[in-house]
């Protein structure tokens, strides 16, 4: 068989293939690239319908629909500046008493958390040793005092005889000092007495403050010794009573004025959780020096206590009132809305709620002093989170809940 060649009109040209494979592939690109471009302009309008959704109630606020808000009046007052800080209640007085005499105890007195005066007996060691030593004592003074007593009738004779030249000065100058050693002889004897009577009275333990004893310590028929090892009673003061607080070393300047004047700063006491008051008191002076490791110095303030509300080293919270500001404006501190470090408040005119920026001030409880309104404005003290400048608002006909969302932002 001849081959015959193909000739150049049968030969197909040889990049017909490749070609065709390419236009496919940039038409598939261009559809991918167009879906991509649809489903993210589908994104786009869903996002902005529920943003829409979201904003409707607050557009409505501010364009023509009308907020129902609690009000409140900023008006003209006094407020107190504070030093808030923690205290242990301490006693002004604490007792701890021990024997001076070595014995058994006889009698204990005191009942256990009983109120005793000062004076008043709690108890008593066995006196029968040393009122025997006393007794001896006082034997030894009187034949002293009868010796002394001779040795002066003598001292006088011999000053008779002395003015008649019966005898010679060196008899009346030895009988002189004769006298003066048995007076020192009958100081000593006084001194022994008066020795041995206290320690008869050291048997019997009085209180030596007026304020509660504790638990009993000690039993009838103990022994006791007078090295102070055992604690017969524990007495405490409790009226008046003193805590002891500290002071942020800054506020010094505020307080040292008041202590050189007349005028005692007023301190208030409260329980652990600051809510119930407890007593009421006046600071008496502040520590000789400030505690370097914490910034502040110690302050002690006392209570009369009458009430016993105040208990021994007792953790409580204390309010140091350091001055009182007179005719400032006064708002509840709910009305007061906050965006970063600026405040400000709504004040309502016409029905229509502005903002107004404020500084605030002092606070004291759930009042705070601010710079920025006047005595007299209305103020929204409810839904902030519908507020916005310019909205239109309506008095509540009942208190609207407070907002838990947070403040809104001018």
């Amino acid at each position: 068989m001849n081959s015959q060649p193909i000739g150049p009109d049968h030969q197909l040209p040889a990049s017909t293939s490749s070609t065709r494979r390419r236009r496919v592939v940039q038409v598939v690109m261009w559809l991918v690239i167009l879906l991509i471009f649809g489903a993210g302009f589908v994104l786009i309008l869903n996002h902005h319908d529920d943003a829409a959704k979201s904003a409707a109630p607050r557009g409505r606020g501010a364009a023509g629909g009308t907020v129902a808000v609690n009000i409140t009046t900023a008006k003209k007052g006094d407020i107190g500046v504070y030093i808030d800080s923690i205290g242990t209640v301490t006693p002004v007085y604490t007792a701890s008493i021990t024997s001076q005499v070595n014995g058994q105890i006889n009698e204990v007195h005191y009942r256990e958390g009983q109120i005793v005066r000062k004076g008043d007996p709690l108890i008593d060691v066995d006196s029968r040793p040393y009122r025997a030593t006393l007794l001896q004592a006082q034997g030894t003074l009187e034949k002293d005092q009868g010796v002394l007593a001779q040795a002066k009738m003598d001292l006088a004779r011999y000053r008779d005889a002395w003015a008649r030249n019966a005898i010679p000065k060196q008899t009346l100058d030895d009988q002189e000092k004769l006298v003066q050693q048995d007076e020192g002889q009958v100081k000593v004897d006084e001194g022994a007495v008066q020795f041995d009577q206290i320690q008869v009275d050291y048997c019997h333990i009085t209180s030596p403050i007026s304020g509660r004893v504790g638990l009993r310590l000690v039993d009838p028929g103990n022994i006791v010794q007078s090295s102070g090892d055992v604690t017969l009673a524990v007495v405490t003061q409790l009226q008046p009573i003193t805590v002891i607080f500290t002071i942020p070393q800054d506020d010094l300047g505020q307080v040292q004025p008041h202590l050189r004047g007349k005028g005692g700063l007023a301190v208030t006491a409260f329980d652990r959780t600051a809510q119930n008051q407890l007593a009421e008191g006046t600071l008496l002076t502040l520590d000789n020096q400030i505690d370097t490791t914490t910034g502040t110095v110690k302050a002690r303030a006392s209570f009369n206590n009458r009430d016993n509300a105040l208990y021994p080293n007792q953790f409580v919270n204390t309010r140091l009132l350091v001055e009182t500001l007179h005719g400032v404006t006064l708002i509840p501190s709910s009305a007061i809305q906050h965006n970063g470090s600026a405040a400000f408040v709504y004040v309502l005119q016409n029905n229509v709620a502005h903002i107004r920026a404020v500084k605030p001030g002092v606070t004291d409880k759930d009042m705070t002093q601010v710079t920025g309104i006047n005595p007299g404005d209305v103020l929204a003290d409810s839904s902030f989170d519908k507020l916005q400048d310019n909205a239109k608002v309506a008095v509540a006909s009942k208190p609207v809940p407070a907002n838990s969302s947070g403040s809104n932002a001018p």
